[in-house]
């Protein structure tokens, strides 16, 4: 269980980042959410004081370079540091008719790396800070996903933004592995307002509070990776490590036809 800790949670409005947020308030840690605007974010703070829980929103645009040395003022006037950095902002675009529109390639970067780097840079001084005054090492989560597995049809956006924000993280856990855990969490299909748009299947689809309790189980065991579901990570795991059985004869087929 975790409990009692300060922590960051970005792309906190809805899906997996609002059910962390009402969860890990509920075990008596105080929970700061981000996103562009508090509208959601005030909702999600009502909520947690019906569970004797506490959420402090905090707007944050990760996109926005700019806005890092400010939101890092306000952010330490909430909490004097952070135990948890927990990064779930996602942007998620498909590639349709082999598309490369470089427009749609920055605004899904623009979230899924930059922001990851953006909130990195806001956190780390009070993720450090953490280090100083506890026994325990503060951690960073980043919320990754399965898609960076392998190649998948039509995810080249999507896919290799996550592939990057995971090689990322993986470097950072080297560089600050005396200092502050890193958790790289990839999670398959989970039903939110980002996969609604989805058009085609989505095998063993799972809820965000389901979602939700595996992280945190896997963020309070300090596992360097958080794979789920098991049987999704390994039908793309296993043939992965053969590439030519792969991109032969398995990715082909689930290209969709013209």
């Amino acid at each position: 269980m975790i409990e009692n800790k300060n922590i960051w949670i970005t792309g906190a409005s809805s899906g997996i980042g609002s059910e962390l947020a009402l969860q890990l308030a509920a075990t008596g840690n105080t929970v700061v959410v981000s996103a562009r605007s508090t509208d959601k974010l005030t909702e999600l703070e009502s909520k947690a004081q019906a569970l004797s829980g506490r959420i402090v929103p905090l707007a944050f645009d990760v996109t926005q370079d700019e806005s890092t040395d400010e939101v890092r003022a306000t952010l330490t006037g909430m909490v004097d540091s952070l135990d948890i950095l927990i990064i779930c902002a996602g942007r998620c675009e498909y590639i349709d008719n082999v598309d490369l529109d470089v427009n749609l390639f920055r605004r899904v970067y623009d979230v899924n790396l930059f922001g990851a780097v953006n909130s990195t840079v806001v956190a780390l001084p009070l993720l450090k800070k953490a280090e100083v005054n506890s026994t325990a090492k503060p951690q960073i989560v980043a919320i990754a996903s399965l898609s960076a597995v392998t190649g998948l049809p039509r995810a080249e956006a999507y896919g290799s933004s996550k592939a990057a924000m995971s090689y990322l993280f993986n470097t950072l856990r080297l560089d600050l592995e005396k200092k502050i855990d890193v958790t790289v969490v990839n999670p398959g299909f989970v039903a939110t307002e980002m996969t609604s748009q989805n058009d085609f299947p989505m095998p063993f689809l799972m809820h965000p509070p389901e979602a939700a309790s595996r992280i945190i189980k896997g963020v309070a065991k300090r596992k360097l990776t958080v794979n789920f579901p098991w049987r999704l990570w390994l039908s793309l795991k296993i043939p992965s490590l053969i590439p030519s059985v792969w991109y032969r004869w398995i990715g082909p087929r689930l290209v969709r036809s013209a």
